[in-house]
C-alpha cells in the first residue's frame, strides 16, 4: 500500500488550502453579521471558479473538478478548517443531480456547476427525520404532472438557493421519488428560519407546499427510485463530514499547541505540562487515526464495484461516526486548553466548539451510524472491516 498523495492530490491539497487561506478572512464578518452580503459571495465565487475547485463531485465534461473520491477528500479536509460553515460556499452539487436527463441537466446542474444556481436538498419533516420513510409530503399525479404537498425543515441553503430537490411520496403507491422545483413556483412558502447554535453562512430554513404544480419533466431520477438515490448521497457526503471534521480537527490542534507554547502560567508556558501535554497527544492521535481511514474507504469507494457498495455504505458509517465523534472530543480539549479565551467567538476554537457539534445529528445521526455499522455486521460478519482482495 501506497499511502502518500499522488502529486495531483498534493496539488490539490495545495490550492484548496490557498482558497481556504483566502475565504478564511471573512470568518469573522460572518460571525459578526450571521452571513456575508452579496457583494462578499461574488468576490468568493470569483476565487472558487479561479481556483478550479467548483463542483469537484461533477464531471470535468460537464463543466465539473471531475475529481476522484480521494481528490475530494483531499480537498474538504483542507476547506473543513473554515468556521461559519464557509466550506459550503465552495459548492458542490448534490449528487443527485447525477441523475438528470439531459433536459434537466442543462436547465438545473450545469447553472450550478458554473456558479449561476444553487440547489437544495429538501428530505427532512417533522416526523420524518432519522427515519425518511415516514414521509408525509405527497406527490398527486394530474393532468398537468404532479401536485405537492407537504412540509421540510433543515433545508440547509434554502435561503440561498433558487431550486429544490424535494423527496415526496409519489402516487397512490407512494412511491419514494424526488422533483426539481424551482422555489418561486406558487404554493412554496419559506415560514420560518430558525437561528441554530452554530453560525452558518446559509440558513436551514422550513418550508410548506401547498397545492405545488409542477410538470411531468420535473421527476429526478424515476419514480420511486427517491430513497436509493439519496442514500448513494448519504454515502459520498458521510465521507465528506469525516474529512471535514477532520480538518477543522487539525485546525484546532495547531492553534491549540501554537497557544500551549506561548501562554505562561506559574512561570512556564502551560505547554510544558503534562496535563496540557497530554490533551495535545490525544488529539493528534484522533486526527492521525481518522485522517488514514477516512483517506482510505475514498480510495476503496474509486475502486469499488456495484456489489460494493452496500459495504462501503457501512464502511462511510463508520468514518462519518469515528471521525465526528473524535472532532467533537478534540475541540474540546482545545477551547479547554484556550482557557477562557477558548469561550471567546473572535477566536476560530470557539466557533469551531459550536458547529463541529452538528456533524454528529447531520446526514444520520451518530446513533443512526452505529445501527448502519451494526446491520452490516450482522448481514455480512466483520467482511464491513476489511480492505478489498484484488
Amino acid at each position: 500500500m501506497d499511502f502518500r498523495l499522488t502529486p495531483r492530490q498534493a496539488q490539490l491539497k495545495a490550492d484548496a488550502r490557498a482558497l481556504t487561506d483566502f475565504i478564511a478572512d471573512y470568518e469573522i464578518p460572518c460571525e459578526e453579521d450571521n452571513g456575508l452580503p452579496a457583494s462578499a459571495h461574488a468576490k468568493i465565487r470569483d476565487a472558487v471558479l479561479d481556483a478550479g475547485l467548483q463542483a469537484v463531485n461533477m464531471p470535468a465534461e460537464w463543466g465539473g473538478a471531475g475529481l476522484t473520491i480521494a481528490e475530494q477528500v483531499t480537498v474538504q479536509e483542507e476547506l473543513g478548517r473554515l468556521t461559519g460553515a464557509l466550506w459550503d460556499m465552495v459548492w458542490r452539487p448534490a449528487n443527485a443531480l447525477r441523475f438528470c436527463t439531459p433536459e434537466q441537466r442543462e436547465r438545473f446542474l450545469v447553472p450550478v456547476i458554473k456558479g449561476e444556481r444553487r440547489d437544495c436538498y429538501a428530505v427532512t419533516e417533522p416526523g420524518a427525520g432519522s427515519d425518511p420513510q415516514n414521509l408525509a409530503t405527497t406527490a398527486t399525479r394530474n393532468d398537468h404532472g404532479w401536485v405537492l404537498n407537504g412540509e421540510k425543515w433543515f433545508v440547509t441553503v434554502g435561503d440561498h438557493a433558487d431550486f429544490m430537490i424535494v423527496l415526496a411520496a409519489a402516487g397512490p403507491e407512494r412511491a419514494p421519488t424526488l422533483f426539481l422545483v424551482d422555489k418561486d413556483t406558487p404554493g412554496i412558502e419559506m415560514t420560518r428560519v430558525p437561528r441554530f447554535m452554530h453560525t452558518f453562512v446559509y440558513e436551514h430554513p422550513e418550508f410548506t407546499f401547498t397545492d405545488v404544480q409542477v410538470d411531468e419533466d420535473a421527476v429526478l431520477g424515476g419514480i420511486g427510485e427517491g430513497y436509493d438515490i439519496t442514500r448513494s448521497w448519504f454515502t459520498e457526503e458521510r465521507l465528506m463530514i469525516a474529512a471535514r471534521t477532520t480538518g477543522a480537527a487539525e485546525r484546532a490542534l495547531e492553534l491549540s499547541r501554537d497557544w500551549a507554547v506561548e501562554r505562561e502560567q506559574f512561570g512556564a508556558p502551560i505547554a510544558s505540562y503534562q496535563l496540557i501535554q497530554g490533551m495535545l497527544a490525544d488529539c493528534a492521535v484522533d486526527i492521525a487515526v481518522n485522517r488514514a481511514y477516512t483517506h482510505q474507504v475514498a480510495w476503496e469507494i474509486d475502486q469499488a464495484s456495484a456489489e460494493d457498495r452496500k459495504t462501503l455504505h457501512a464502511k462511510a458509517a463508520i468514518a462519518k461516526l469515528s471521525a465526528s465523534e473524535a472532532s467533537g472530543r478534540v475541540i474540546d480539549r482545545c477551547l479547554q486548553i484556550h482557557g477562557g479565551r477558548g469561550y471567546d467567538r473572535t477566536y476560530a476554537v470557539e466557533r469551531l466548539y459550536r458547529e463541529l457539534r452538528v456533524d454528529r445529528i447531520w446526514e444520520g445521526t451518530s446513533e443512526i451510524q452505529r445501527l448502519i455499522i451494526a446491520n452490516e455486521l450482522v448481514k455480512r460478519g466483520t467482511e464491513v472491516l476489511d480492505l478489498p482482495v484484488a
